[in-house]
C-alpha cells in the first residue's frame, strides 16, 4: 500500500497544469490559427522527417532556474519565416488575416496552407537490380535484331549507305555478344542463326553499295562455317557478283557448284540457276552452250522469258529450223490465266457488274494483267525478229508466224502481227502493200479499228485528207471511246485550216483520254494559231515528267512567250531548249534575234556566229553578220561573209553588189569598179549598179561616167514607158497615184523594189530593227549594195561611216563649179516629149 501511495504522489507531482506553462501560453494563439486554417491537413498530412509538432506531454517542466527546454521535435517560433498574407503578431489573442493581400486567380480552389512543406513525402529511392548474364545477353540480342531490321528498311528505301552503317553496327554488337557469352561461361548457348543473319545482311549491304570484294569475303565466312545451314545458296549470290564484275568463268563455276548442292526436290531453284548459266553463256558469246541450257529449261519448266531468250540464241546462230522450233516452244507455254471477260463491267446481271468492279483493280487481277502483257510481248517480239529471216521474204515469214500463232493459245495476237507486217511495209517504203494489208481487216473488231487508225495516218501523210477523214470516221464509228480516231479527225480539219472544228475534236479526245498527249499538243497548236496564247501556254504547261523535256514542247512554249511579248521568258525557254539540242542552228539564230531586239549586240553576234558555225548555208544569218560588221566598221570581216553568199547564190545581184561595196569602203576603188562592171555585164538592167558606176567614175575622173549616165536614162525611160502602157490598159487599176512625176525628167521616183498595190508586210525577226537601219544606211550613204534603188542619182553624198580615203591625184582637179552635163549635147531622142 505504501509503495502504491508513493507512486501516486509522484505521479501528481509530475503532472503539469497547462495554465502555468508560459511557453504554451505564448503559442496558444498561433496554434489556434493553424488549426482553424486547415483542420484536415494536420490529421492527414505526413510530417516531415525532421519536424514533429510537440504536444504538452512532450514538454518538460522548467528547472529551478525558471527555464524550460523545448521538445526534441520542436523548432522555436523565431526560426520560422513570416508567412505571406498575415500580419505580424500583435498583442491581441487572434490575428486577423490580411484579406487584401492574396494570390490573384487562385482563390476559387481550396488551397492547403502548408508553409512547412509537411505534405511533401519522402522520395523513395529504388536501387537498381543486378541483371543476370542471361538477361544482358537477351537484351543485346534484341538490339542486334533491331539494327538488322533498320538496315533492311533503309535498303528497301534506297538509302544503301545508311543500311550498310546499320549492318556494320549490328556486326560489331554481335562480336561483343560472343565475348560477353565467353566471359560469362555461356559460350555454348550462342545463337548461330543470329550470326548467320548478321553476316548475310552485311554481305548483302556490301553488294548493294558495290563493295564486291568485301561482300565476297563475307559470303566466304558464311560458307566456310559448317555450323551455318543452307550456306550453299549463297554461292548463287557470289555468282551474281562475279557476273556484275565481268568474271563470267567464275560466275559459271559458282552457279554450277550451287546447282550440284541444290537437291532435286527444289526444282524451281534449279531452273533459275540453269537460266543464269544460260545468260552467262550469252554474254560470253557461246551460243551453243546457251541454247543447250535454255532448251533444258523449256523441256523441264517452260517460261516465256526463257523461250524468248532461246529464240534470240537461235537467231544469233542463224539456224532457221532452230528458230522455228524455238518459236513453237514459246507458243506452247501455257498462259494459265482465266477469261478476261469476267472483269468486264458491261454485264447484264447487276451482281456480276458489282463483282467485276470490285475485283477489277485487286492485286490478283493486276498480276494477271502483267503476266499476260509479258507473254504477249515475248511472242510479238520473237515473231518480229524471225519473220524477215525464216522465209525468202519478210512477208512470207510474217504469214508463217501468223498461221502458227492462230493455231495456238495466243490466236488473239494474229491481228497485231498483221499490223506489224503493214508497219514493216511502211519502213521499206512499200506504201501500197501496207495499205492493202491494212484494208484486209474488217471494220467490226478492235483490230479493224487499229487498222483504220493506221490507214488514216498514212493517207494524212500523203495529204489525201478526204480518205484520212473517212477512215478517221470509221474509227469513231467502230469504237467511239478511241481517242486516236478523234485526233486523226482533228488533224485533218487542222490541215484544212478549220481551226474551230479541229479544236472540238481534240477536246473530245482529251475528254475520252486525258493522258493523250498527242491531242493536248495539237490543241495547243490550234489555240496558238487562233491567237489564244494564254490557253495555248496552259496546254503546253500541262506536260509533266519526261514529256515536259521534249524539245518540241519547250520550243512551242518559247514561241508562245515570244508571241505574248515576254521576251525574257522566251529567252529562258530557248536557253533551256539549247541545253537539250546544243547544235540546233535555228535555235541559236532565234536567241540572236531576241538579243538583237533587246539591243544586246554582243550576245546577238555571239549566237549568230554560233548558228553560222553549225549551219554555214543560212543566208539570213550571213546577211545579219555581214551587216553587223559593216555597222561596226569592220568591212574586212563582212567581205568574207558576203563572198560566201555570192558563191551560194551566184545569180543574185545583191551579193555581188555587197562584195563590191565592201571593196569600195576599204578604199580599193579600182577593185570595186571592176566588180561593178562585172555586175553590169551580167545584169545590164540593174539600175543600182549603174548608179554606183557613175559615182565611182566621177570620183576617179573617168569619162565613162557619161556612157553610164546615158544607159541609166534609157533604162529608166523604158521602165516609165512600160509602166505608162500597163496603166493605160483597159481594166487596169494600177497607177502611180501621184508618185510618178510628169515634169519630163525621165526618172521614176518609185523604187524598183516597191510593189504597188500590196499592203505593208511586217518585218520578220531576221530583219529586225537592224535591217531597217542598214537599209537606211545603204540608201543614204551610197552603200546600197543590197539592191535597193534610190530615188535620184546623187553623186554628192555624205557617208555616215566617215569619208573614204582620198586618192592621190597627179593632175589638176576640177573646179568647184564644174558641171558634168554643162557642155553635153543631148540628142532629140533624149529630150522630153
Amino acid at each position: 500500500m505504501l509503495d502504491t501511495e508513493d507512486e501516486d504522489l509522484q505521479a501528481l507531482f509530475k503532472k503539469t497544469n497547462p495554465v502555468f506553462n508560459t511557453f504554451t501560453s505564448k503559442e496558444d494563439s498561433f496554434r489556434r490559427m493553424l488549426m482553424s486554417a486547415d483542420t484536415t491537413r494536420l490529421g492527414t498530412a505526413r510530417p516531415g522527417t525532421g519536424m514533429r509538432i510537440g504536444t504538452p506531454s512532450t514538454m518538460r517542466l522548467g528547472t529551478p532556474s525558471g527555464f524550460h527546454r523545448l521538445g526534441t521535435g520542436m523548432v522555436p517560433l523565431s526560426a520560422y519565416r513570416p508567412v505571406t498574407g498575415f500580419r505580424p503578431m500583435t498583442g491581441t489573442d487572434v490575428n486577423r488575416p490580411m484579406t487584401a493581400v492574396r494570390g490573384a486567380g487562385y482563390s476559387s480552389q481550396n488551397k492547403v496552407f502548408d508553409p512547412l512543406n509537411q505534405g511533401i513525402g519522402t522520395p523513395q529511392f529504388d536501387l537498381p537490380k543486378d541483371e543476370s548474364p542471361e538477361e544482358k545477353i537477351n537484351a543485346q540480342e534484341r538490339k542486334i535484331m533491331q539494327l538488322i531490321e533498320e538496315s533492311c528498311i533503309a535498303s528497301c528505301d534506297g538509302n544503301f549507305r545508311q543500311a550498310l552503317d546499320k549492318a556494320k553496327e549490328a556486326s560489331n554488337k554481335e562480336r561483343n555478344l560472343i565475348r560477353l557469352q565467353q566471359q560469362s561461361g555461356l559460350g555454348d548457348t550462342h545463337n548461330m542463326d543470329l550470326t548467320y543473319t548478321v553476316l548475310f545482311n552485311l554481305a548483302n549491304q556490301y553488294a548493294a553499295n558495290e563493295l564486291f570484294t568485301e561482300a565476297l569475303n563475307t559470303y566466304q565466312l558464311i560458307i566456310k562455317n559448317r555450323m551455318l545451314t543452307n550456306a550453299h545458296r549463297l554461292k548463287i549470290n557470289m555468282g551474281n557478283i562475279y557476273y556484275k564484275q565481268g568474271q563470267y568463268h567464275q560466275a559459271i563455276k559458282m552457279y554450277r557448284m550451287a546447282l550440284d548442292q541444290v537437291p532435286s526436290s527444289q526444282k524451281n531453284l534449279r531452273i533459275k540457276i540453269m537460266h543464269n548459266i544460260g545468260m552467262v553463256f550469252v554474254r560470253m558469246g557461246q551460243w551453243d552452250e546457251a541454247v543447250a541450257s535454255l532448251e533444258y529449261i523449256m523441256n523441264e519448266q517452260a517460261s516465256h522469258r526463257a523461250g524468248l531468250h532461246l529464240v534470240l540464241c537461235c537467231l544469233a546462230l542463224e539456224d532457221v529450223e532452230r528458230m522455228k522450233n524455238a518459236f513453237s516452244l514459246l507458243l506452247s507455254v501455257p498462259l494459265d490465266l482465266e477469261d478476261e471477260e469476267k472483269y468486264n463491267h458491261i454485264q447484264e446481271d447487276p451482281t456480276d457488274r458489282l463483282l467485276a468492279g470490285a475485283i477489277r483493280n485487286d492485286e490478283l487481277h493486276l498480276f494477271e494483267k502483267k503476266k499476260r502483257s509479258d507473254a504477249e510481248f515475248c511472242v510479238l517480239t520473237a515473231a518480229k525478229l524471225i519473220a524477215p529471216l525464216i522465209e525468202n521474204s519478210f512477208s512470207e515469214g510474217y504469214d508463217w508466224c501468223v498461221s502458227v500463232v492462230k493455231n495456238s493459245e495466243y490466236a488473239r495476237l494474229a491481228g497485231d502481227l498483221e499490223i506489224n507486217k503493214a508497219v514493216m511495209f511502211l519502213k521499206q517504203k512499200q506504201v501500197t502493200e501496207a495499205i492493202d494489208t491494212l484494208k484486209s481487216f474488217g471494220n467490226e473488231s478492235n483490230i479493224g479499228g487499229n487498222a483504220a487508225i493506221n490507214l488514216s495516218f498514212i493517207y494524212f501523210q500523203q495529204k489525201d485528207y478526204e480518205n484520212a477523214e473517212k477512215y478517221g470516221q470509221i474509227v469513231k464509228n467502230v469504237d467511239s471511246y478511241n481517242a486516236a480516231g478523234f485526233v486523226n479527225l482533228g488533224a485533218c480539219h487542222l490541215a484544212r485550216n478549220d481551226l474551230e472544228q479541229a479544236k472540238n475534236f481534240f477536246m473530245s479526245a482529251l475528254d475520252l483520254d486525258p493522258s493523250c498527249f498527242e491531242a493536248l499538243y495539237d490543241l495547243g497548236l490550234v489555240l496558238k494559231q487562233q491567237g489564244h496564247y494564254d490557253d495555248a501556254l496552259e496546254c503546253f504547261q500541262k506536260f509533266s515528267g519526261s514529256l515536259s523535256l521534249l524539245p518540241e514542247i519547250i520550243y512551242q512554249t518559247a514561241c508562245i512567250f515570244e508571241g505574248l511579248g515576254d521576251f525574257e521568258a522566251a529567252s529562258e525557254a530557248y536557253q533551256q531548249l539549247l541545253g537539250l539540242v546544243p547544235t540546233d542552228a535555228n535555235i541559236l539564230q532565234k536567241l540572236g534575234e531576241l538579243y538583237d531586239h533587246e539591243g544586246d549586240k554582243q550576245q546577238a553576234h555571239h549566237y549568230h556566229a554560233e548558228s553560222f558555225r553549225y549551219n554555214p548555208s543560212n543566208l539570213s544569218v550571213i546577211d545579219w553578220l555581214g551587216s553587223y560588221y559593216i555597222e561596226m566598221q569592220v568591212v574586212e570581216k563582212a567581205l568574207v561573209y558576203f563572198e560566201k553568199a555570192k558563191l551560194m547564190q551566184p545569180n543574185e545581184p545583191k551579193w555581188h553588189m555587197m562584195v563590191a561595196g565592201c571593196h569600195r569602203r576599204t578604199g580599193n576603188l579600182h577593185k570595186a569598179l571592176t566588180l561593178y562592171q562585172d555586175v553590169h555585164k551580167r545584169f545590164p538592167e540593174n539600175t543600182e549598179c549603174l548608179k554606183f558606176l557613175i559615182r565611182l567614175c566621177n570620183d576617179l575622173g573617168m569619162r565613162e561616167a557619161q556612157d553610164y549616165i546615158m544607159e541609166l536614162k534609157k533604162i529608166e525611160r523604158s521602165k516609165e514607158v512600160r509602166d505608162r502602157v500597163g496603166s493605160s490598159r483597159p481594166g487596169s487599176r494600177m497607177t502611180n497615184s501621184g508618185l510618178s512625176s510628169r515634169a519630163g525628167s525621165g526618172f521614176s521616183p518609185v523604187p524598183e523594189h516597191v510593189r504597188l498595190g500590196t499592203p505593208f508586210e511586217p518585218i520578220n525577226r531576221s530583219g529586225s530593227l537592224r535591217s531597217l537601219k542598214l537599209n537606211h544606211l545603204h540608201n543614204s550613204a551610197g552603200s546600197t549594195d543590197s539592191g535597193f534603188a534610190q530615188l535620184t542619182v546623187d553623186a554628192t553624198y555624205s557617208d555616215p561611216l566617215g569619208p573614204l580615203p582620198v586618192r592621190p591625184r597627179t593632175g589638176a582637179g576640177k573646179p568647184v563649179d564644174f558641171e558634168d552635163f554643162g557642155d553635153e549635147q543631148l540628142g532629140d531622142d533624149l529630150l522630153p516629149q
